[in-house]
């Protein structure tokens, strides 16, 4: 079958490449650098008519096809793919839920003007413990008269903070899998809505991406996205079609980085000759063609297949896999022909190299996109089904208390967190001194963003003294707002605390940072927001305004000079022992299936540890069809 391009799709290559060559390019390195969302060409895009490129003109698209979309996407990644995966998540992610699964009246409201580039779409789908396992949602929607209640977070979200409407996924029926998640449409500045801080990431760095933070926020009933339960289906439908746009993105940037290396094999000479004419360079040339002709080829075929309206979700998993190992592929080939030269900042296959990295990963990682291909190649086969291994108890930084102390004035709940500390047998007569190591101390004060103005930085220090403690940071408050020195900040990518008691002033809990806290014996979680994630990762917490906070524990630790600590002795945490389950069994009276409530029935989206009155009514046997009424009881 011939996937050949149209005279009309040739011509709107030439417009999307004038356009990329003139407006998008001598900004390329400045957007780069600056970490900077590229505001007036996303709004130009809308005036081109990109924005919403395979809509229907009656809800203000192009009415082109999907082959247009994906050369679109690929013209401007081949110069910026941060760009590129703008025009990608906004028309796959953020529109295309709408147009599939929408009312008319969503359409209107929200579609049009998104195609028409007037509004930037979004899409927030992942979480913390919610990437490739989609099922793992932790984000809830709670529906009270005629509202939502939302209430979670979502991570590593593309056009976040930018963009005005977002379809969000989250979990409405409890204890039910992928079947209790739906699809929502928020929009930016409904009260409880706020983003976390733009992630300083290795590429595509012309791309904004945030944190969604969602604390009681309205969600009207009637935008519900299609129907309660949906959400997973919607999700996944959308994220075929969204693989088309990163597949796009993927054969732009081996586009452009094959074309910089050839333009350099024809220039730069070496030994008396252009290196292009060295056999190796000629044959590296010759190979990255060859990767790029093959992955367009597999691009275009997956998007003339959804223009069709045929099957094309194999496909498009296929183009995503092949088209971005073909652009890391391609972009590390091209910097090596460059040899030293393309090492330097300031060099479009330098930035290309550190930009095809994330096609791998987002939209679907390649090991994913590897399950959907042969999923769709084996199909419904027979296969023993084992119950999936449980995660600890606990949230990122393993089981804790969870204790909030909401009862009373903020100075009695000030005292019951003191009284509970020294019962778990900290001693606040003694200390450590305030620059202790982080790898090296035995208590923290942890500063974050919720301190605000570097003068509160005061009340950190007079808490840590009192506490008889060293200080410490999040990644922002060192890296960005550098109220402290880098070697201060805990995280991931920073120190690891190891040591009793880690209090935690005005931290959200991001991921990163919470992942150097496993190790803690106690965290204290201190912050205004009471949705915060680090509530659900600490022992001890308040809600409360920090300049009150601070002070009266500050006055409540004063136990005047401190005594030097001794040697730290590690307290150890009392995990709970998880009691073993034993399963009531039911057998199929049709066929003799047994369905084990430890193992659930995944092919069904049953998850383990379902038990069968917890089954939908729908639920059929799996193997012989039998409604659920069926099964009797051993």
């Amino acid at each position: 079958m011939l996937y050949a391009t149209t005279e009309q799709h040739e011509k709107l290559r030439e417009k999307v490449r004038a356009f990329a060559e003139e407006k998008v390019k001598p900004l390329a390195f400045m957007l780069d650098q600056g970490n900077e969302f590229p505001k007036e060409i996303v709004k130009e895009l809308g005036e081109l008519g990109l924005m919403g490129i395979y809509f229907p003109k009656k809800y203000g698209g192009a009415g082109l096809d999907m082959i247009s979309y994906a050369i679109a996407v690929e013209e401007l990644s081949r110069v910026d793919a941060g760009v590129g995966v703008i025009l990608s998540a906004h028309t796959s992610l953020g529109c295309n839920p709408i147009y599939d699964f929408g009312t008319e009246e969503q359409k209107l409201k929200y579609l049009v003007p998104m195609a028409k580039g007037e509004k930037l779409g979004a899409f927030g789908l992942t979480e913390e413990n919610a990437g490739s396992d989609a099922g793992g949602t932790e984000t809830v929607a709670v529906l009270q008269g005629d509202h939502y209640i939302l209430n979670g977070n979502k991570i590593f979200i593309t056009n976040g903070g930018e963009a005005d409407t977002y379809i969000v996924f989250a979990v409405t029926t409890p204890g039910i899998g992928t079947r209790g998640i739906s699809a929502f449409i928020v929009e930016k500045g409904w009260k409880g809505f706020e983003f976390g801080e733009h992630y300083d990431k290795l590429g595509i760095r012309s791309s904004e991406t945030r944190e969604l933070l969602f604390n009681d926020v309205r969600v009207p009933k009637e935008n519900l996205l299609g129907k309660e339960g949906e959400g997973f289906k919607i999700a996944m439908q959308t994220l075929d079609g969204g693989r088309i746009g990163i597949a796009s993105q993927a054969l732009g940037i081996a586009q452009g980085a094959f074309e910089a290396a050839l333009e350099y094999a024809k220039d730069r000479e070496q030994f008396g000759m252009p290196i292009g004419a060295q056999q190796i360079i000629g044959f590296k040339l010759a190979d990255m063609d060859t990767k790029v002709s093959a992955s367009r080829l597999l691009v275009y075929k997956a998007a003339a297949l959804k223009t069709a309206g045929e099957r094309y979700g194999k496909e498009a998993a296929m183009a995503k896999m092949y088209a971005s190992e073909a652009a890391i592929y391609v972009a590390n080939e091209a910097l090596q022909i460059h040899g030293g030269n393309g090492y330097l900042k300031g060099m479009e296959v330098e930035r290309f190299y550190r930009d095809a990295k994330i096609t791998t990963i987002y939209e679907g990682t390649n090991e994913i996109m590897r399950v959907v291909i042969a999923a769709n190649l084996l199909g419904p086969i027979s296969r023993t089904t084992k119950p999936q291994t449980k995660r600890a108890p606990g949230g990122t930084t393993g089981y804790r208390k969870k204790i909030i102390f909401k009862d009373g004035t903020p100075e009695e709940q000030v005292d019951a967190l003191v009284a509970a500390l020294e019962a778990d047998g900290y001693d606040f007569t003694v200390g450590i001194p305030i620059d202790t190591p982080v790898g090296k101390a035995e208590r923290l004060v942890s500063a974050g963003q919720g301190i605000g103005a570097k003068e509160n930085m005061k009340l950190i220090e007079k808490v840590a003294k009192n506490v008889g403690a060293a200080i410490s940071s999040s990644r922002p408050v060192a890296e960005t707002l550098k109220y402290l020195p880098l070697d201060r900040y805990v995280g991931m990518s920073g120190q690891s605390f190891k040591g009793n008691l880690y209090i935690a002033a005005g931290i959200s809990g991001a991921g990163q940072h919470l992942k150097g806290l496993k190790e803690a014996s106690t965290i204290v979680a201190i912050n205004n927001n009471p949705n915060a994630k680090i509530f659900k990762n600490a022992d001890y917490g308040i809600v409360g305004d920090l300049q009150e906070i601070l002070p009266l524990l500050a006055k409540r630790l004063d136990t005047g000079e401190k005594k030097p600590a001794p040697p730290m002795i590690k307290l150890k945490r009392k995990e709970p022992k998880q009691p073993k389950q034993i399963w009531q069994l039911y057998v199929c009276n049709g066929c003799g299936f047994e369905y084990n409530p430890g193992v659930g029935d995944m092919e069904n989206d049953i998850v383990p540890g379902t038990k069968y009155e917890e089954l939908p009514e729908e639920w059929t046997c799996p193997e012989c069809g039998e409604e659920k009424t069926a099964f009797i009881e051993v």
